[in-house]
């Protein structure tokens, strides 16, 4: 007769299923309709402005550090006066090409944030007479401040096309 184990038998195991994954939903995002107007008219302050020589005013528009992201340069921004050194001279020099006006086209706008925007435009180039002469396209990472105010803080420069 075989020998009995002295050993105590377990209980069989139960069959182990293999836990569920939940898949976790991607951060909200949000388009709200007043915060999006809020958006475009920062823009349109912000094209007013450039066109007009405002330096003051354009450089109230930074916060920083900033970063500024082109094909052949990254260049972080640290304080306001090279803000001001970065657009110093544009108004003279889009003049100088018969270009008078812009405006922002925003091409795409998601709120990352409640805080933060992210933001694609395409600027045309306007003449005298508000024909378009080609454009350019950047893409914006804003964030409100304390006071509820816009500021770029990330720019990606996408360069510039002329008119088909």
């Amino acid at each position: 007769m075989p020998r009995q184990s002295t050993k105590s038998r377990s209980k069989p195991r139960a069959r182990r299923t293999p836990a569920r994954r939940v898949a976790r939903a991607p951060r909200r995002v949000t388009t709200v309709p007043a915060r999006n107007g809020a958006v475009q008219a920062f823009l349109d302050r912000f094209a007013r402005d450039l066109t007009a020589g405002r330096m003051q005013d354009i450089v109230s528009k930074w916060g920083v550090p900033a970063l500024v992201i082109e094909d052949d340069d990254v260049r972080a921004v640290t304080s306001p006066a090279e803000v001001e050194a970065f657009f110093s001279g544009a108004k003279e020099q889009y003049n100088a090409r018969g270009i008078t006006d812009t405006r922002a086209d925003i091409r795409g706008l998601e709120w990352a944030t409640d805080k933060i925007a992210i933001v694609h435009v395409r600027w045309p180039y306007l003449d005298a007479q508000g024909q378009e002469m080609g454009n350019e396209a950047s893409s914006y990472v804003l964030r409100r401040d304390g006071t509820g105010d816009f500021r770029f803080y990330v720019a990606v420069l996408r360069g510039a096309s002329t008119p088909t």
